[in-house]
């Protein structure tokens, strides 16, 4: 497609977002969305012709822009850089599900209910999950 990985860097703002290099493609990358904006405001089309249109046009900017994201060369610093981010991101989304939850639980006591926000739960369960499963394989791994 047109996007080649020569022409982006790093991914430093956030998860499935690579950077780009020139002004160009910061350019692409813009007109992109903005197209989608305006095709939303502007035009009259019904709500199937809206999602299937959306739906289209973001699989052809993902197809464009993905393999990049795991093609992109990264040194080891780079590597360590994002690792750390990565972690310090995954900690505070923690932070903010089991504060949510807390506060769920403090504000149904304070009314007599007892109820569970199960999204919350299930994200916290399956990180937990994950993390092990995580752990015990790079163990392994690394013996």
């Amino acid at each position: 497609m047109l996007a080649k990985k020569e022409r982006f860097q790093r991914r430093k703002y956030g998860w499935w977002w690579v950077t780009p290099k020139t002004r160009q493609w910061w350019v692409y990358i813009w007109i992109m969305i903005l197209f989608l904006f305006i095709f939303h405001i502007s035009w009259d089309w019904n709500d199937k012709i809206r999602l299937i249109i959306t739906v289209v046009w973001l699989l052809i900017l993902l197809i464009d822009i993905v393999p990049i994201m795991f093609t992109i060369d990264r040194d080891e610093r780079e590597h360590k850089i994002e690792a750390i981010s990565e972690r310090n991101a995954a900690w505070f989304m923690v932070l903010i599900l089991v504060s949510w939850i807390l506060y769920d639980l403090i504000a149904w006591a304070l009314q007599n209910e007892i109820r569970i926000n199960y999204f919350m739960a299930w994200a916290l369960f399956w990180w937990i999950i994950v993390k092990s499963i995580s752990n015990y394989v790079l163990e392994r791994k690394w013996e």
